[in-house]
């Protein structure tokens, strides 16, 4: 049985960790209400952005012809990986890395070669340097401070090395907030573009009256859907990455908290055994 000394200062440890995941917790929360805020701020415009592509695409007599929904045989792919710069989320790095690797080795098992990997988040940086795997520039900044450019600026840069042939197809990896307690991992593809076909809405779609014509607005409206698109799930990764956080602190606090119980118990019982003890050598010198 451990000393009264060695119980006492266990406890000690256990309450000061006890009060940092507290802490975290009360900060990742204040966090997840500001990011939550965003996401549901920018959720329906997103939405509503694709819904009028996709009515006014359907709308179109014909194929429409945009070099970002061109469909060709795929041999080099990118992917982009949304992680965390910082642990202690739980398995919210660990999900996405996983689901990255996997997604790696199912392109080389089918002969595609991955030429490029943008990470935004350390977390994800340091899974790709591993992989051996060109990652460009650092974007770990931008999941402490989002902003639409730099975001817009990556989605641009992606859709110009599609056009251009460097790249046949790019995915996303990221975590899509449902709720404070539930994040899904997600993958998508991001180019090509899947757009529907004329007769896809059924007679449903608007009459648009279109200036200056239908293409010059499909040209510019496709690639605002697309950079917005990847700022929508930064923005999504983001509030999933501190709701999953609140709940890891929220766990290890509980634990803390069941664990200090067991030494409080533990140090009470050594304590009584040791006056015993002293008691009962006491009793016995009185008796000699």
């Amino acid at each position: 049985m451990p000393s009264l000394k060695e119980v006492k200062t266990r406890i000690a440890s256990v309450n000061n960790t006890r009060k940092i995941t507290s802490a975290m917790k009360m900060v990742a929360s204040s966090k997840l209400h500001r990011a939550q805020q965003a996401i549901e701020n920018m959720r329906p415009y997103e939405s509503r952005m694709t819904r009028i592509m996709t009515a006014f695409v359907g709308s179109m007599e014909g194929d429409v012809s945009t070099p970002y929904a061109a469909v060709r045989p795929v041999r080099r792919v990118a992917i982009v990986v949304y992680t965390s710069n910082s642990s202690l989320c739980g398995g919210f790095n660990a999900n996405a890395i996983r689901a990255l690797r996997n997604k790696v080795e199912t392109y080389r098992e089918q002969g595609v070669e991955v030429a490029r990997i943008v990470p935004l988040g350390k977390k994800g940086a340091d899974a790709v340097r591993k992989l051996g795997i060109t990652g460009g520039p650092d974007h770990s900044a931008l999941m402490d401070r989002p902003q639409f450019q730099p975001a817009a600026d990556i989605a641009e840069e992606l859709m110009q090395q599609f056009v251009s042939g460097e790249i046949d197809k790019v995915d996303i990896i990221y975590h899509h907030f449902k709720s404070s307690a539930t994040q899904v991992l997600t993958e998508e593809t991001y180019l090509p573009v899947q757009l529907p076909k004329a007769d896809a809405q059924q007679g449903a779609a608007a009459d648009y009256i279109v200036e200056p014509s239908r293409e010059a607005v499909v040209q510019q409206l496709i690639p605002g859907v697309l950079r917005l698109q990847l700022y929508t799930a930064l923005l999504d990764s983001l509030a999933s990455e501190h709701a999953a956080r609140v709940i890891a602190m929220q766990i290890a606090t509980d634990n803390a908290d069941e664990l200090l119980q067991e030494l409080t118990l533990t140090y009470n019982k050594t304590r009584q055994q040791a006056i015993t003890t002293e008691l009962l050598d006491i009793v016995g010198g009185s008796m000699q």
